[in-house]
């Protein structure tokens, strides 16, 4: 089966300091762009990420703090990234939980929003997990019938993540290749702000999906306990996430 492209869809994969979303930093991004004729051109960024990395870190993706501190910060290469991705919807492996929140809590900093709503997201780990159960390598063993070598740089598995949903997409007959029916399988929750912390309900309502408000609409707890807002400002929440409480604050208008 082929994927039914309306416009690019770019499959990225990030290699980071670490797994908080709030206090880590990118240190390597590399985005595979497929264009609705099949055509494909990728890219490659290595980022100085500002902090130090511990040894289990650079273990897994390879990249030591020495050669870091030779690459761009993120705020330099953001335009370009931003560039690349601008008018394409995104598809990566753990890509809602993670490497989008993160990417979004980066351009942030960097004074860019990236705006999510008209853009569909395709998570293929969400699609694997669904069907199969597996990790990264082994569903490319799987799908693919190959081993995944260089595992954990961000270029080999952003490609074995393109191949691995082209191999989805000819197992499954249950599956299209239309990336709206694709971001909506692989996509269990609606999440408003990447990180999860906010989601939509079934009637297209804004709710916390977290702590002592859990499954309540975000309208009816900063109605009722203004102080909510505060406290999320105020901890260590991301940057997205408290943007996207903000904008639901004014929309209701509340002091």
């Amino acid at each position: 089966m082929k994927l039914h492209l309306k416009r690019p869809l770019c499959f990225f994969d990030l290699e980071a300091t670490g797994v908080n979303i709030v206090n880590d930093r990118i240190v390597e991004i590399s985005v595979l762009k497929i264009q609705p004729d099949g055509s494909k051109e990728s890219k490659t960024w290595r980022v100085n990420p500002g902090i130090t990395m511990s040894a289990e870190v650079i273990a897994i993706h390879g990249i030591t703090n020495e050669e870091a501190a030779t690459y761009p910060t993120f705020d330099v290469l953001a335009p370009q990234v931003v560039q690349f991705i601008k008018d394409a919807d995104l598809a990566g492996y753990n890509s809602n939980k993670f490497d989008i929140p993160m990417l979004a809590e980066e351009l942030l900093r960097a004074g860019i929003a990236i705006d999510m709503k008209k853009r569909f997201a395709i998570d293929v780990q969400n699609i694997f997990h669904r069907m199969e159960q597996r990790t990264l390598s082994a569903a490319y063993k799987f799908y693919c019938g190959k081993e995944l070598v260089n595992a954990h740089t961000a270029e080999a598995d952003t490609n074995a993540t393109y191949e691995i949903l082209m191999g989805q997409l000819d197992r499954y007959e249950e599956l299209e290749g239309d990336v709206k029916f694709l971001s909506e399988f692989s996509n269990r929750q609606r999440v408003v702000d990447f990180a999860g912390f906010i989601a939509y309900n079934d009637e297209d309502e804004e709710i916390f999906t977290f702590g002592k408000h859990k499954n309540k609409r975000v309208k009816d707890v900063l109605k009722s306990e203004p102080g909510y807002f505060n406290w999320i400002q105020n901890a260590e929440f991301p940057l997205f996430t408290k943007q996207v409480l903000t904008e639901i604050k004014l929309k209701n208008a509340f002091n």
